[in-house]
């Protein structure tokens, strides 16, 4: 597949009528991108779908949109493949100073034929219920959030329900820095009352090296000045990485439900 977009859909679905939701998921084409995207298809979500894959670089193999969609893919769901044929983040070569992604989330959010636009990365998933659940709470909000599970790496069992970092506004282990947290694949938000935070995706905090936390600066700019609703249940599956900056401080209060997780 060499196109610059290419769309797999149901044969006569129209693409100008606006979706009920879409999903944006920046990749590099890790093997991980099947549970995201067979997530996305298993949604009990009543609506159309419209799921937008931003390939930063194609590191994996193109072939499993085809073999994922052919077999899984239900009618509401239309996914759209975005290659620029370039990277767009520094992390590999781009302009964009955010490295994960580059400009993605921003581009994919602007061209989602949706208002409501939630994010999901290619390495976790989603309960069934995720998009239902957020769609409902969201109503007359800018943003909606849903709680996560830790989940081990290799099992994919869950570990720990994450209640110190993504935990919403002025709670968890953020709270001093940034004023809490919600991670990208928690978030849900209405694009036309929220347009101002969209160029935010590619814009990382000042003096961050690593240039990978453009998610506070949408963060902060959300709970400063728009507002947002919670829903009570976990519905995101958020896969553990040991070389993680903080997987260090996880482990002091998760180590020993890690290790039963991974056994």
């Amino acid at each position: 597949m060499n196109s610059f977009l290419a769309t797999l859909a149901h044969p006569g679905v129209s693409l100008q009528q606006p979706f009920d939701v879409a999903v944006v998921m920046p990749t590099i084409l890790r093997p991980q991108i099947a549970d995201a995207l067979t997530s996305i298809f298993a949604q009990d979500f009543p609506g159309r779908i419209q799921v937008l894959v931003g390939i930063d670089v194609p590191l994996g193999d193109m072939a499993i949109f085809d073999r994922i969609c052919a077999t899984r893919r239900p009618a509401n769901c239309v996914v759209q493949l975005l290659q620029p044929g370039y990277s767009t983040s520094a992390r590999h070569g781009g302009l964009c100073e955010a490295r994960d992604g580059g400009v993605l989330r921003t581009v994919l959010s602007h061209l989602a034929n949706s208002r409501l636009v939630a994010y999901l990365d290619d390495d976790n998933w989603w309960h069934p219920a995720h998009l239902r659940l957020l769609a409902a709470a969201i109503q007359d909000r800018d943003y909606a959030f849903a709680p996560r599970w830790f989940v081990h790496p290799t099992t994919k069992r869950i570990v720990a329900r994450d209640d110190w970092e993504s935990v919403g506004l002025g709670r968890g282990v953020y709270d001093e820095l940034y004023g809490g947290c919600i991670d990208p694949n928690c978030l849900m938000i209405d694009k036309i009352r929220s347009a101002e935070i969209l160029p935010l995706w590619m814009i990382p905090q000042p003096g961050d090296e690593k240039a990978m936390s453009a998610d506070r600066t949408v963060f902060m700019r959300l709970a400063a000045d728009f507002q947002g609703v919670g829903t009570p249940d976990p519905t995101v599956y958020y896969r553990l990485d040991p070389t993680d900056d903080m997987h260090v401080e996880r482990m002091k209060v998760m180590a020993a439900a890690y290790a039963a997780a991974g056994g």
